[in-house]
């Protein structure tokens, strides 16, 4: 663990980081509210990850998507999510470390995500071909198709989850109490979050609109940083 920049005098409960990251996506949700009731612009579209075939997929998305909410309860629980487990982790690793970390955790969850795309749409894809000479059926796969590549995925939840890895990481035997109630230790949030995203990311309920992959992608990026990291520091000290 390093802890060079950790002071206890200093500690904060709202570290700069995690305060600007804040701020910056409270801005973004009004912003995207503002936008389309004001003058007709969707930011979501703009502004979230499309799926890099879609003719909106522009590669800012992979940073811009994870400061975009859909609503007032996505936002909240992301932010809530980010204070709860990322100010330690600040105050611990500093702010530059931090938001390394962060937007490591987000554009890796990115990635991952359009990786998940391309595995499970490559399969429609053939499917729309192989339907060319049937213009009716053809046509309801092909509308199916671009309205498939053309939703876009928003949220901070694949950094979020990347912090909730770091976290258990760091301080695995720290209690965290459930709805304020049922305290369990981080360790065991970490697994049972991680094996649920693996469970409903398997699943693929046509129903379910939640990118679970990409929490993954969030906590698998977070997990390699921090070896990259751990393996660097040995290599500088020892």
């Amino acid at each position: 663990m390093d802890n060079q920049q950790y002071s206890p005098a200093g500690f904060r409960l709202l570290p700069p980081v995690v305060k600007n990251l804040l701020i910056i996506n409270g801005l973004f949700f009004l912003a995207t509210l503002s936008f389309q009731s004001a003058f007709g612009i969707d930011l979501e579209n703009i502004l979230g990850l499309h799926y890099f075939k879609s003719q909106y997929f522009q590669p800012y998305q992979l940073v811009t998507y994870m400061f975009l909410h859909a609503n007032f309860s996505h936002i909240f629980f992301n932010m809530f999510a980010l204070w709860m487990f990322g100010y330690l982790l600040e105050n611990v690793w500093g702010p530059k470390k931090f938001l390394t970390y962060y937007m490591v955790c987000g554009i890796g969850a990115a990635l991952v995500q359009l990786a998940i795309n391309w595995w499970r749409l490559s399969s429609l894809e053939t499917l729309v071909q192989s339907y060319s000479q049937f213009p009716e059926e053809y046509a309801r796969l092909k509308d199916m198709y671009q309205q498939v590549i053309n939703t876009p995925t928003i949220g901070a939840s694949g950094a979020v989850y990347g912090i909730l890895l770091a976290f258990g990481v760091m301080f695995p035997n720290m209690l965290v109490y459930i709805y304020f109630l049922f305290p369990i230790k981080a360790k065991w949030i970490v697994i049972i979050y991680g094996a649920l995203e693996l469970f409903s990311g398997i699943s693929n309920n046509p129903s379910d609109n939640v990118a679970h992959f990409a929490h993954l992608g969030g906590m698998l990026f977070g997990l390699l940083l921090i070896f990259f990291w751990k393996r660097r520091s040995r290599h500088t000290y020892n």
